[in-house]
């Protein structure tokens, strides 16, 4: 049955022709190679860079010789006709051989030509100039570079031309040295002449300063009059503690050794060590004798009893206008003097406690003597050179008083009221002060000015003349009453015990009251 399948199979119009092998693909048609086309030129270039006509030699040069060894070709391109003609008889353009200012064209066999050269794409053999050796130094000229180049070999001139070199840079560092040395002299010399001469014209041995043989007149009452006969009476304080230190000023006031001084002179300190130099540069220990907090004022004692003592004036006899001169020790300058006149009198002022104590309020004498810090309870002197008051503030502008310099306004307690209360620390070692039992502050309504009662002490001096909290004091005695501080300086000055007539408003009801003062 296979054989039949067979036979069909061959019969069909499918079958492979007889004698056919391998695959029914037909094979692939042979292909010659194509050629890679080449650039396209335009007939103006090729044109422009084809060879010349007749010319079958190549652009290149032959492999090995990019650049025509035209040193050793004796084969040269012929001179056109009229460069001959107009160099005729100038025989050969090439220099003479050695001669230094066109040397000859180094061969083959100099050392400065490498094997290669011929060939080397950046040396031209045809260039007149070359690489060549140093100069060499003969006895008494230079050889040019051709005839170093042309004797390679180095010579006994060369061999010897760093000594002759070195010596010539010797010679020429000395010449230098020589020269600076000339010019260091020349000038050395000529500013000494000139200094002289300056100095000649400048100077005068002869002169002599003109002087008077007239003395300056100091009469009685000027202030160096008042300055020598009180400055002696004048100390200075220097008072020290634990944790703190100060200074100021005072006025010996008895023989005894008793100094009068402000309160916050010692008091700052609570138990403070108190030594006073005296104007002769002495000094001795110090004791407090008693302090008034109410008028900033205090006494003390030293064991010395040689003393200058100071005339004590009467400040009620001042003026605005009369001269005074302040003696004190400012910012621990001792012994310094100021003048000025009196600016002003009963001046209300208040001042700080020290320590807790309580504000003092003083009557105060203004001046524009110079005061600073460290003049504090020192004197301020009249024209007699009787101490009317006892320096104790200044005015400043923006600060405490403790740390401004004077500005022109100044301020010293009178020296009546300090002689008062002197004596009685002196006496007793402590001061009764007058009490109205009232405590008051500055008010005004416009028009008028007073001190308006704030607090009136029960069964006090106030409360008992029938005077109110709210009342408004104007007069006390003889004294105008325009402000609290004024009527705490009135009360202040008077004794205690004593009777005084105030004025006062109530409700704009003007009315009057006996006051009989206390004591505190």
């Amino acid at each position: 049955m296979s054989d039949s399948r067979s036979e069909k199979a061959d019969s069909s119009p499918f079958a492979r022709p007889a004698g056919a092998q391998g695959s029914f693909q037909p094979p692939a048609p042979e292909t010659a190679e194509q050629p890679t086309p080449g650039p396209q030129v335009s007939a103006t270039d090729r044109e422009a860079f084809s060879a010349p006509a007749g010319s079958g030699a190549a652009f290149a040069p032959a492999p090995g010789d990019r650049l025509p060894a035209r040193h050793d070709n004796p084969a040269r391109r012929p001179v056109p006709a009229e460069l001959a003609q107009a160099f005729a008889g100038a025989g050969s353009f090439a220099p003479a051989p050695g001669d230094r200012l066109a040397p000859s064209m180094p061969g083959p066999g100099s050392p400065w030509w490498k094997p290669d050269a011929a060939t080397d794409p950046w040396r031209d053999p045809q260039s007149p100039y070359w690489i060549a050796g140093p100069p060499v130094y003969a006895d008494d000229e230079v050889i040019g570079m051709s005839d170093a180049v042309e004797d390679p070999e180095p010579t006994a001139a060369a061999s010897a031309s760093p000594g002759k070199r070195a010596r010539f840079g010797l010679s020429a560092l000395a010449m230098v040295l020589v020269a600076g040395l000339v010019a260091g002299l020349i000038g050395g010399g000529v500013g000494y002449w000139l200094s002289d001469r300056a100095n000649a014209v400048l100077t005068d041995p002869n002169v002599k300063l003109a002087k008077t043989d007239q003395p300056a007149n100091r009469p009685a009452g000027s202030v160096a009059d008042i300055a020598k006969r009180v400055s002696p009476a004048v100390v200075s304080i220097d008072v020290r503690s634990a944790d703190a230190a100060g200074s100021g000023s005072g006025v010996i006031i008895d023989k005894g050794g008793y100094i009068l001084t402000n309160n916050h002179v010692i008091a700052f300190a609570a138990t403070p060590t108190i030594r006073v130099v005296f104007a002769d540069r002495s000094s001795s220990p110090a004791k407090v004798v008693g302090t008034d907090p109410r008028n900033d004022l205090a006494v003390i004692k030293v064991a010395k009893t040689d003393l200058t003592v100071a005339t004590l004036g009467d400040s009620d006899s001042l003026a605005v206008g009369d001269p005074v001169v302040a003696i004190g020790d400012p910012l621990g300058l001792r012994g310094t003097v100021t003048a000025g006149i009196v600016s002003a009198l009963n001046r209300p002022l208040r001042l700080p406690g020290e320590n807790g104590e309580p504000d003092a309020v003083i009557d105060a004498v203004q001046t524009d003597a110079s005061i600073n810090p460290g003049n504090s309870g020192g004197a301020l002197v009249d024209a007699a050179g009787a101490v009317v008051g006892i320096n104790t503030a200044i005015a400043s502008v923006g600060q405490s008083s403790s740390q401004s310099g004077n500005i022109g306004v100044g301020f010293a307690i009178p020296v009546n009221t300090a002689r008062s209360i002197a004596e009685e620390l002196i006496q007793t070692g402590k001061v009764r002060h007058a009490d109205l039992g009232a405590s008051s502050r500055s008010v005004t309504d416009g028009t008028r000015d007073g001190a308006y009662l704030v607090q009136v002490v029960p069964d006090g001096p106030a409360a008992k003349a029938g005077l109110k909290e709210g009342d408004v004091v104007t007069l006390f005695g003889d004294n105008l009453i325009d402000s609290g501080d004024a009527l705490t300086v009135a009360v202040a000055e008077s004794k205690p015990g004593a009777t005084v007539t105030l004025r006062y408003v109530r409700d704009g009801v003007t009315g009057q009251a006996k006051v009989i003062l206390g004591s505190s």
